[in-house]
């Protein structure tokens, strides 16, 4: 607005201007706590301090850590410095502004997940007061907003956003956590995702934000979700300022950091309105701190995509590595200043193991299981990994097995990613088991199935005799209905059967404990030999055919034709 211009317009061009001469110089406009004594730490921090956005309360010196949540904080402490123009933002319902320096546009499916954050730790933590545009202000300084929206369907990042190697060169040494599940580096840790986690933090805070069962950092959802929880920690209510500038300060330990981050939370407070996924002005081309994995999308900005013109290197780099949770030492931009990092390659170790296939299976005693437990490995962006060892055991009473006997088998993954367990036997004994999954040596996680063996069931029932089942009216039945249940040729022994007349109102009958005539149905159990003989038939005074019907457990029918003479 109008009155936001003028001298201070020039301070915030000036700051501007100093940030396009860094970006030069060091590729990135980060920068480093460490240099606080030094004359360009000075003019930076000079520089923030004069080009807040208006209205703005800041606060916090950065000089302790009262009330931060956990032992450690998100990341690396590496973070975009960048401020929000000094313009209010458009309104939202607005038509979308048309400048190409417009920043108030968030990607659809990043502010998705804030807002849905935001919305849950509502009903979960009523307390807390967390604001959605509070996200959206870290999410800004943590990865531009991943990366401007360049995230799948499910929220997943479609390359991963790492921070800075926290070797100790520059930053905190922190040694692997996670053997390179999340940051594909098994030597030392990186933050990791939209919201900047360090491994060791996200395996305490760690949220599944879009209900699909994962707990995954590069996911906006489930980072967003946990980034809300970490803010709320400690029973804060972020509408009082003292614990909202905690909060931020829990983030990262750092009074610029607060100024910046706060300075994005009131500018989208005035305002937002909706971009497509990754067609957002914040996607960088500058690779470097918090550079996404695996270089350039096919098709994109950085690859003379079709879009490749609004995204020159250098212009609108708002992308970060992150202040986040899991404690790191200050930092900023890299030791020497001069360079890119390489890209850093997708990773291919895995992350996890998933179900392929059934959860639920089920078998006859005596005989094998159809199907068989399978797994997947996959990195973290869901690529098969080849030779991952899974173990498959078997916990449970009955005498189910593998071949041999076997209560455990190792199976290694094919190229496929997929290890499927060996043959597995139902033994003799019915009832239920688990067969669990996981793979030796690796925090892979634990793939659970249900397995069930039940009674053999009869898949044919047949009359031991021939013999016609006649009777005189009034008199009963002399031959008795008897007949055997098998299973592919094998009797089925201690398996009942249901016998039903279909008239109920006269015709055969059975006899009750009292000698009355009963036509309701009756249960028999088969012997050792699958043999089973119903209780003696009479008939009454009502001649004609009539038809009583036998189904043994499983559903296999058997007609039988009693006749009743006149």
């Amino acid at each position: 607005m109008a009155r936001y211009r003028g001298r201070h317009a020039a301070k915030q061009e000036a700051v501007r201007a100093s940030g396009r001469r860094r970006r030069r110089g060091l590729s990135s406009t980060r920068y480093r706590r460490g240099l606080g004594g030094t004359a360009i730490a000075a003019v930076v921090m000079a520089a923030l301090t004069a080009s807040q956005a208006p209205g703005v309360g800041l606060g916090g010196d950065g000089g302790g850590r009262s009330g931060t949540a956990g032992d450690h904080t998100p990341g690396d402490d590496s973070y975009e410095t960048e401020l929000p123009p000094l313009e209010s933002p458009h309104p939202p319902g607005g038509s979308a502004p048309g400048g190409s320096g417009d920043e108030s546009g968030l990607p659809a499916t990043v502010l998705a997940a804030y807002k849905k954050a935001a919305k849950s730790l509502a009903s979960r933590t009523p307390g807390c007061g967390l604001r959605w545009e509070l996200l959206a202000g870290i999410g800004k300084v943590e990865s531009g907003q991943a990366r401007g929206g360049a995230v799948d369907k499910d929220g997943t990042t479609l390359r991963p956003i790492l921070g800075p190697v926290l070797n100790g060169a520059g930053f905190a040494d922190i040694k692997d956590t996670d053997g390179g599940k999340w940051d594909g580096d098994t030597t030392h840790d990186r933050a990791v995702g939209p919201m900047q986690f360090i491994p060791s933090t996200w395996s305490s805070w760690g949220a599944d934000g879009n209900g699909d069962g994962r707990k995954d950092p590069n996911n906006v959802y489930d980072a967003a979700l946990a980034a809300g929880k970490y803010l709320c920690a400690d029973g804060r209510d972020l509408s009082a300022k003292a614990d909202l500038d905690r909060a931020i300060l829990s983030y990262n330990n750092s009074s610029a950091y607060l100024r910046t981050v706060l300075a994005w939370y009131e500018y989208y407070r005035k305002g937002t309105h909706t971009v497509p996924d990754n067609d957002s002005p914040l996607l960088p081309t500058v690779p470097g701190l918090g550079e996404s994995g695996g270089g350039p999308a096919k098709g994109s900005p950085e690859r003379g995509g079709k879009d490749a013109s609004r995204h020159k290197p250098g212009k609108g780099s708002d992308h970060n590595a992150g202040s986040r949770p899991g404690g790191g030492r200050p930092g900023g931009d890299r030791p020497g200043g001069g360079g890119h990092d390489k890209p850093t390659p997708a990773p291919t170790t895995p992350h996890a193991i998933e179900r392929a296939g059934a959860k639920d299976f089920s078998a006859v005693a005596g005989e094998s299981f159809a199907t068989r437990p399978a797994v997947r490995a996959e990195t973290s962006r869901g690529k098969p990994v080849k030779g991952v060892k899974v173990r498959f055991e078997i916990h449970g009473s009955t005498e189910a097995a593998f071949a041999g006997g076997a209560r455990s088998a190792t199976v290694t993954t094919g190229a496929n990613g997929v290890a499927t367990a060996p043959a597995l036997s139902a033994g003799s004994r019915t009832g239920s088991f688990t067969i669990t999954a996981t793979a030796p040596g690796k925090d892979l996680g634990t793939v659970g199935f249900h397995a069930k063996v039940t009674a053999p069931q009869a898949d044919k029932v047949v009359r031991t005799s021939e013999v016609a089942l006649e009777a005189v009216k009034g008199g009963a039945f002399l031959v008795p209905v008897e007949v055997k249940a098998t299973r592919k040729g094998k009797p089925v022994a201690n398996t009942t059967l249901t016998a039903a007349l279909a008239d109920t109102e006269k015709g055969p009958f059975f006899k009750d404990a009292k000698g009355d005539p009963l036509r309701k149905p009756v249960t028999v159990r088969t012997d050792a030999n699958g043999i089973a003989k119903l209780p003696p038939l009479f008939a009454d005074d009502q001649p004609g055919t009539y038809t009583l019907t036998l189904t043994a457990e499983g559903g296999v029918t058997l007609a039988v034709q009693l006749t009743i003479k006149g």
